[in-house]
């Protein structure tokens, strides 16, 4: 095992996934109180690629959460394409390298 073995575990996958979801969820909701609010706001590049890093069911639900950027073909329809692409590939790695 390598020295940097230790940190990819189930426990730290599971980890990870959770607290990038729950960053994904509250950057939807801060973006849409900026947006009331007339404030800077998150860049959508930056919502991307909290999505693409994993946060798919995150920002996913904050969209919805919040009705934040449901009227945008773009993240309606990328989202859920990101997510389902990022699901199909871990359970081919799994089924690949695993089982």
């Amino acid at each position: 095992m390598s020295d940097y073995g230790f940190i990819f575990t189930w426990q730290f996958a599971v980890l990870y996934l959770i607290i990038i979801n729950l960053i994904g969820f509250f950057a939807m909701w801060i973006d849409k109180v900026k947006a009331r609010n007339g404030s800077w706001r998150i860049p959508e590049n930056t919502l991307f690629m909290i999505t693409f890093l994993g946060g798919g069911f995150g920002t996913i639900a904050g969209m919805y959460k919040f009705r934040h950027k449901t009227k945008k073909l773009r993240f309606t329809i990328c989202f859920p394409v990101i997510l389902l692409t990022e699901i199909v590939l871990v359970i081919y790695a799994l089924v690949k390298y695993v089982f």
